[in-house]
């Protein structure tokens, strides 16, 4: 039986909205509760230090590294990589993924060896990489070119195959050819979907930035990470991972505003 109660609750019916306020202090609760667990057994004392820092501690040396440190540079470099092979990314996925959803023998062509390789760990290719890219920035570009490109391919042709049959007829019978289908029909009704790919394979750029400079680097966020890790530098560790994740959310918040501003009518009620 269902409980009516809830159904008269705005806040629980099912895909239901809250207010501006009411979001806002459950997403700040639901961010600050984990730290404020993380403080509360830090310390506690019941965990070492060298294993889990205190917040402060972290945030301590996450200013070290900003006042003596090259932090913006390292923040600079990575911002760079993670941006330029996901943009490398995009520039052939689109296109490729729009044809491989339109259109049944480039999908038979592409799709086996995409959906292929795209279960091999972007790690697994570094010694290739190396051999053929060198050790350079374009390795690691490389990197993250490889753990994205072979995703968004296949998730732009799903966005394309989602496109309602319906609006492929109704202009064919206003006599649109091919091409005017692709461009004026298919693309245009995909770009809602294709953005949020475009979203959620730029957070996983910044996921593989880590591996990518696992690549003979000598700056970033990720190798600062893994400098150290040798050397038990537990609180920079925490610090490089949370600044990764800020700016992991911050690309991700800019990507949901630009498909807030592109599409208005999605978001009316």
């Amino acid at each position: 039986m269902i409980d009516n109660t809830i159904i008269r609750r705005p806040s629980w019916r099912i895909r239901g909205n809250l207010g501006r306020r009411t979001h806002l202090l459950i997403s700040l609760a639901g961010l600050l509760l984990p730290v404020g667990w993380w403080w509360w057994i830090s310390a506690g004392g019941a965990v070492d230090p060298i294993f889990l820092p205190t917040p402060p501690l972290v945030i301590d040396s996450a200013w070290e590294w900003l006042r003596d440190g090259d932090l913006l540079g390292d923040i600079g470099i990575s911002v760079y990589r993670v941006v330029t092979g996901f943009l490398m990314s995009a520039a052939l996925a689109l296109p490729l993924g729009v044809l491989i959803g339109t259109y049944a023998p480039i999908k038979a062509f592409f799709e086996p060896i995409t959906d292929f390789i795209r279960y091999m760990p972007a790690a697994a290719f570094i010694p290739l990489v190396m051999l053929w890219v060198g050790i350079d920035e374009g390795a690691k570009i490389a990197i993250i070119f490889i753990g994205t490109f072979f995703q968004m391919v296949l998730m732009i042709a799903e966005d394309v195959r989602r496109v309602p049959m319906e609006q492929i007829e109704a202009a064919q019978t206003m006599g649109a050819d091919r091409d005017e289908i692709v461009m004026r029909v298919i693309v245009p009704s995909a770009k809602p979907a294709i953005l949020n790919t475009l979203r959620v394979t730029m957070g996983w750029a910044w996921t593989y930035l880590v591996v990518a400079e696992l690549v003979a680097a000598n700056s970033g966020l990720g190798f600062a990470v893994l400098k150290a890790q040798r050397f038990l530098q537990t609180d920079k560790i925490f610090a490089g991972i949370i600044l990764i994740g800020l700016f992991g959310l911050v690309t991700d918040q800019c990507f949901r505003w630009i498909h807030r501003y592109s599409f208005p009518w999605l978001y009316r009620k």
